[in-house]
């Protein structure tokens, strides 16, 4: 029980990597609050915890609206009394489309839900960390955030933009015993991969299978990482073996490279 007694937020908690981190935290002796805009797949996930004797609850939250995430926080202090680790997962795939294309609505989208988002998650539970003398974030970036990615320009510079605000936060918090470190899945296993794989093979004007094959093909082990294997990354990060570690970029993307 590597998480017992321990609080955790973990937003876009309901499907993909968040929801395998919310199962692998609950399994470890964490209450966690599962948070995320849709009510149903959030209390599947929540359905899931309970069936092995968790204690999670849902808050439905656009995480990109200030005052929700106020809400979110003050759910989990109502219902657990603190919070340890909070998991800024959410975020969206965004458009594949030359940037000449894009709109400014659609660029203004990725960054709010996929950056501004975990500025003010972080925010919000700032405070208590520090006063508690003791926290961990973990932000959800990607390869993405370490290469060039042409024809997905706002994803790659909403998830560059984690890491920045990951290493920056790791300097200002770490006087105060706070841990804060990056997670950067490569190609992952799931709806969000598949949609993605899609959308890229419409744009380059290739099949489906070839582009999967082009993704495969990129990573040293020669397949998609399995979500859980993310989650069980966040677990150590987050558990008292990760104490020591603070501002890094950890890389699960079964040696992906282009």
């Amino acid at each position: 029980m590597k998480l017992k007694d321990k609080v955790a937020i973990i937003t876009g908690g309901g499907r993909g990597i968040g929801r395998e981190i919310a199962l692998a935290f609950a399994r470890e002796g964490a209450d966690v609050v599962v948070s995320g805009r849709q009510r149903d797949v959030l209390e599947q996930t929540a359905n899931e915890i309970e069936g092995f004797g968790g204690r999670p609850v849902v808050s439905v939250t656009d995480v990109g609206d200030e005052f929700q995430v106020i809400k979110m926080v003050e759910t989990a202090n109502e219902s657990f009394g603190r919070i340890d680790i909070l998991v800024n997962n959410a975020g969206i795939a965004g458009p594949t489309s030359p940037l000449s294309n894009l709109s400014r609505e659609s660029w203004d989208e990725v960054m709010r839900v996929n950056l501004t988002s975990a500025f003010l998650c972080a925010r919000a539970v700032i405070p208590q960390m520090v006063e508690q003398r003791s926290g961990k974030i973990i932000n959800i970036s990607s390869v993405a955030g370490k290469m060039a990615y042409a024809l997905r320009t706002p994803y790659a510079a909403s998830k560059w933009g984690m890491l920045g605000l990951s290493a920056s936060l790791a300097q200002e918090l770490g006087s105060h015993n706070i841990q804060v470190n990056a997670i950067c899945p490569g190609p992952t296993s799931g709806d969000r991969m598949t949609a993605v794989i899609k959308g890229r093979a419409t744009e380059l004007g290739i099949s489906v299978e070839e582009m999967e094959r082009t993704y495969v093909e990129g990573t040293a082990l020669k397949r998609m990482v399995d979500p859980t294997h993310i989650a069980a990354a966040v677990v150590f990060l987050c558990s008292d073996a990760g104490n020591s570690i603070t501002g890094e970029a950890l890389e699960i993307s079964g040696g992906y490279a282009l």
